[in-house]
């Protein structure tokens, strides 16, 4: 499909560059791995030969004739530049135009797309420098895919840490995806994460729902060119760049968000595990007793079917997805779910799964139409919410154009 220039750089994240080159090639791509020589300390030069079949860029200069310009032939030919892991280093040499190796003189000579993936400690990543360096490179046009949370090599934990292949290989995707698309220019409201009810001023009923389904969901749907609301109930996660956030934390709260916007939405993907039930929360702080307590709790409003029954539903607007966390009886209670609910689409997916569904990053589903089904199998949320998205735009392509669908 494409040739595109992986540039790896002196991090112990280098050693998941290898996992990206291999993601790329899956896509169709061809793959020319430039290593600096921090990079060389963490991964041979020879094992991204041996996966690439290409050989590896390693210096600014080369023998022979006109080598001495090869990083400006190869500008030229590339459709995209990646640098993954991006040091903090690198990110200052690129936000000021340093080019004292191929890499940076590749960066500055390409005129393709560039995205970078940053990893670094904690507190280097929120350096001010570093924060100011990744403004510098946003405003130049740079795609960043933002690091991940949690343990780092230094032992720390917090952002920092190098996104997962499959995410940046899906990013990569992003940018190079033929514009525009279905999605392009739709407004389209996503739910994420789950609600929580309150019982008094310090306890609630909650569920384990991360927020990570819908917030990929975003995600992509902003790399699709769409216009996307996110209404996310309590999570840690941040928002996709690029959704306008509105933050709710009850059911209540949800119900009225999506209520007020779904009617000049074109997709509505209700992602959240909200609360089906609630209760009057008490004024004060309840007293531990020896009894036992009993709560009394009373129906939710239904948002999924409330969308389901607008007027403007007749004309196929918005095109409208509800989720089904089951644990038994999966495809069933998904078909009858779409039929109840007047959906489009339901995303079924067996969260008694350990590996899928609530509190971890990877998910297995099924679409559900009433006239398909379709398994996901098990990869990262990313992904998952690609192939959700497709389904939808084939759908917005159906409503607006029926009889070519037929």
């Amino acid at each position: 499909m494409s040739l595109i220039a992986l540039g790896v750089t002196g991090g112990i994240g280098a050693y998941k560059a290898v996992e990206i080159a291999r993601g790329l090639q899956k896509e169709g791509h061809d793959v020319v791995a430039v290593m600096t020589r921090s990079a060389r300390r963490f991964v041979t030069p020879l094992t991204f030969e041996a996966i690439t079949r290409r050989e590896v860029i390693t210096g600014q200069w080369k023998p022979g004739t006109n080598a001495d310009i090869e990083h400006i032939s190869l500008a030229s030919g590339i459709a995209l530049l990646l640098v993954a892991p991006a040091t903090a280093n690198t990110l200052g040499r690129f936000a000021h135009g340093i080019a004292d190796d191929f890499l940076s003189s590749l960066y500055l000579a390409t005129t393709a797309p560039v995205v970078l993936a940053p990893a670094m400690n904690t507190n280097m990543f929120a350096h001010p420098a570093v924060v100011e360096n990744l403004r510098v490179l946003r405003s130049h046009g740079v795609r960043i895919v933002e690091p991940g949370s949690g343990y780092l090599a230094c032992g720390w934990i917090g952002k920092g840490r190098l996104a997962e292949p499959e995410d940046i290989v899906a990013y990569v995707r992003h940018v190079l995806r033929p514009s525009p698309t279905p999605l392009t220019g739709r407004r389209v409201l996503v739910t994420a994460g789950p609600t929580y009810e309150n019982i008094d001023p310090v306890r609630y009923i909650g569920n384990r729902a991360s927020g990570r389904m819908g917030f990929a969901l975003a995600a992509e749907a902003v790399a699709r060119g769409a216009m996307v609301t996110l209404v996310s109930g309590p999570t840690a996660l941040e928002p996709p760049h690029g959704v306008e956030l509105v933050q709710v934390r009850s059911a209540a709260e949800m119900h009225e968000a999506v209520m007020a916007r779904a009617a000049a939405q074109d997709v509505v993907i209700m992602a959240a595990a909200v609360a089906d039930y609630t209760l009057d929360a008490a004024p004060q702080k309840i007293a531990k007793s020896d009894g036992s307590l009993v709560l009394a709790l009373s129906r939710t409003r239904d948002i999924l079917a409330e969308v389901g029954a607008l007027p403007s539903r007749a004309e196929g607007r918005p095109v409208l997805v509800g989720f089904a966390a089951e644990t038994h009886e999966v495809l069933d209670r998904a078909r009858s779910k779409l039929t109840r609910k007047g959906a489009d689409l339901i995303v079924a997916n067996d969260v008694s799964r350990r590996d899928a569904g609530f509190e971890v990053e990877t998910n297995a589903v099924t679409l559900v139409t009433s006239s398909e089904v379709e398994e996901v199998c098990l990869q990262s949320k990313t992904g998952v919410a690609a192939r959700i998205l497709d389904r939808v735009a084939a759908l917005v392509e159906r409503r607006e154009h029926p009889t070519a669908a037929s």
